[in-house]
């Protein structure tokens, strides 16, 4: 009988162990990932908002965020993730990138009624 209480304790421990050694190591990997946070970095808040890192300052754990041409601070730890890393050179936005595919289709399309217009008369 006391071999067995032994044995569940000695398991019951290890389990602990393992389980705080697997959090340690999650926690150092997202303290890691905030000190890498740059300027240009596209992150996601704690509450879901998407925006652009405009300034960092590691020392008062503070950052300023730019969505939309407004600019908001925030306590670094209020970040949950980074979504992409900021490039050196600036690429157009996915929005933008569509708008501007959208528009050289709808003047392909004035193009080609104007040329059929132009057959008519």
């Amino acid at each position: 009988m006391p071999y067995t209480t032994i044995i569940m304790f000695a398991v019951l421990v290890g389990a602990i162990f393992l389980m705080q050694r697997s959090q340690k190591k999650q926690a150092q990997e997202r303290q890691n990932q905030l000190n890498a946070i740059t300027k240009g970095d596209e992150v996601v808040t704690i509450g879901g908002m998407y925006a652009v890192v405009d300034e960092v300052d590691n020392d008062s754990k503070k950052i300023v965020l730019d969505v939309d041409g407004v600019f908001l601070p925030f306590e670094l730890t209020a970040i949950k993730r980074v979504v992409a890393k900021g490039d050196s050179a600036s690429s157009l936005p996915e929005e933008s990138a569509e708008a501007i595919e959208t528009s050289d289709t709808v003047d392909a399309s004035d193009k080609a009624s104007d040329g059929e217009s132009a057959i008519e008369e």
